[in-house]
């Protein structure tokens, strides 16, 4: 597993420089070796596989929270209806989606920086790992691995930088810029206009049937602790959740399955105590952090889990909707993965919510393994994630099987095929509620409100919710330029073909 910290002048080489420099977008080796000195060797070329896996889990621009992967889930995705954090209201401008537009903000620009960090890298492991030294099968394994790179990037800038699909016209909408290579045009630029959506969910699907067919013949897999690496249950899987998205629902019901073959779902100790920070069956796709690697207070698991001993989350902890808790059944275990007050507890909270009363005492005599000492305790607080070294360290999961039943099921119900997707529900139970319980605070939130089209009402403790009034907002579909996030500025600036609408 430690082969994932081997960074060495490949990866340098293939890095992008900062985000707003001049080079923004400068996708050109920075070695004086050339590629194909660089990408010589299969062993070379697996080396740069290992390196796009660490970018998913690196300190970025010297900046709090950007920790590659987990800050898309983070920022992005938890940033929904469903999750709050618990009086962290300086953030509340982030929170209710009004950075949206803002062409110059770092939170707008981090995202298509960071995805095409990642494409721009397998672009040339792509380019060159045909003529590489080695094996058929190797060359075929690594490709296949770099296509599903660049295949998840794309899926996951779709979903920010593009309109809905119900909003695209069938697709004929802007989608994102489809860089596939890393050569420059004639004059040395790098301009290239935006594809269509259309185009864009073209080029996913071909990057993952390439991928699927390459993984199918070349005979290898990844080692059995290197779920941090893509295989082919991972090309199935981004292009379920591309499908999904696409509102391509027979894509979604066949791919499904396929990439939860061998993933069978967590067992219930397995998801109540640590399922989520140790990698186990059901993990599809992770990203692996190593204590002797770690980026500390720049982690995921510093701003998302309830024993870290980051002040963000000794401080803000993350708590789940209360309306969406009490639509959990009674019976359900995963009920308690979250701090339910009494009547007479939620009595003595404070207006944000904080206790430091009989709520408190019980949080720490319950869950006391599961808490920071210093831990400040709010009602509704999560213990799902939990760090696995301090300040805030640990692996996390990308895709598992659980979405891969959930995307089916409600696929399935698109297609009219109730009595397929009720067979599934036996273990999912209704999809849309499911989905928001069993994969709350894994970055889907606001992802699947905006595809689904419907609004973000969050309801404070007077309407009967649990929502800081700085967060008890509503944000309508049509709001914050339809929930898509603008083109950066600093694409435009150096991408004369496409311009700040």
């Amino acid at each position: 597993m430690k082969n994932i910290i081997r960074i060495s002048l490949i990866l340098a080489a293939l890095s992008l420089a900062a985000a707003c420099a001049k080079d923004y977008m400068e996708t050109a080796p920075e070695s004086a070796e050339s590629p194909a000195t660089i990408f010589a060797t299969t062993d070379n070329c697996n080396l740069a596989i290992n390196g796009m896996c660490k970018m998913m889990t690196t300190q970025y621009w010297s900046q709090q929270g950007l920790n590659g992967e987990g800050t898309i889930k983070t920022w992005y995705g938890n940033f929904g209806n469903d999750l709050q954090r618990c009086n962290q209201t300086g953030w509340a401008a982030l929170w209710n989606h009004t950075y949206n537009e803002q062409v110059n903000s770092s939170y707008l620009c981090y995202p298509w920086y960071y995805y095409y960090k990642i494409i721009s890298n397998a672009n040339q492991v792509i380019e060159n790992v045909d003529n590489a030294e080695g094996t058929e099968g190797e060359r075929a394994f690594i490709k296949a691995q770099a296509l599903t790179f660049r295949a998840h990037s794309y899926t996951m800038l779709m979903q920010l930088y593009a309109y809905r699909w119900q909003d695209s016209n069938n697709g004929s909408a802007n989608g994102v810029a489809l860089r596939l290579n890393s050569d420059t045009n004639e004059d040395g630029s790098y301009d290239i206009p935006l594809s269509t959506q259309a185009e864009c969910y073209a080029q996913i699907y071909k990057d993952c049937d390439e991928a699927i067919s390459l993984f199918k013949s070349c005979g290898k897999d990844r080692d059995a602790d290197e779920f941090y690496k893509p295989n082919l249950n991972v090309a199935y899987a981004v292009k379920t959740r591309a499908a999904l998205v696409r509102e391509d629902w027979a894509t979604a019901a066949a791919c499904a399955p396929e990439a939860r073959k061998g993933h069978p779902l967590m067992s219930k100790s397995q998801y109540m105590d640590g399922g989520f920070s140790d990698e186990n069956d059901e993990w599809i796709w992770g990203v692996y952090e190593s204590q002797d690697q770690t980026i500390y207070y720049y982690s995921f698991f510093a701003y998302q889990a309830s024993n870290a001993s980051s002040s963000m989350q000794r401080t803000y902890p993350l708590a789940i909707s209360k309306e969406l808790y009490d639509q959990i059944p009674t019976t359900d275990a995963r009920r308690k993965m979250w701090l339910e007050p009494t009547e007479a507890e939620a009595k003595e909270l404070n207006a944000a919510g904080r206790s430091t009363k009989t709520l408190y005492k019980r949080a720490f005599a319950e869950y006391g393994d599961k808490l920071y000492s210093t831990s400040l305790v709010y009602q509704y607080m999560q213990f799902k994630f939990l760090a696995t070294f301090m300040p805030g360290g640990g692996s996390f999961n990308i895709y598992r099987s659980a979405e891969m039943y959930l995307a089916e099921a409600e696929a399935k119900c698109h297609l009219g095929q109730d009595a397929s997707a009720q067979a599934l529900l036996n273990e999912l139970k209704e999809v849309k509620l499911y989905r928001r319980v069993d994969l709350w605070g894994e970055g889907f939130d606001w992802y699947d409100y905006k595809r689904w089209n419907e609004p973000i009402v969050r309801k404070n403790k007077a309407q009967g919710g649990n929502f800081n009034d700085a967060f008890a907002v509503t944000i309508n579909v049509e709001d914050g330029n339809r929930w898509t996030w603008k083109i950066p500025r600093n694409e435009t600036d150096y991408n004369k073909l496409i311009s700040l609408e």
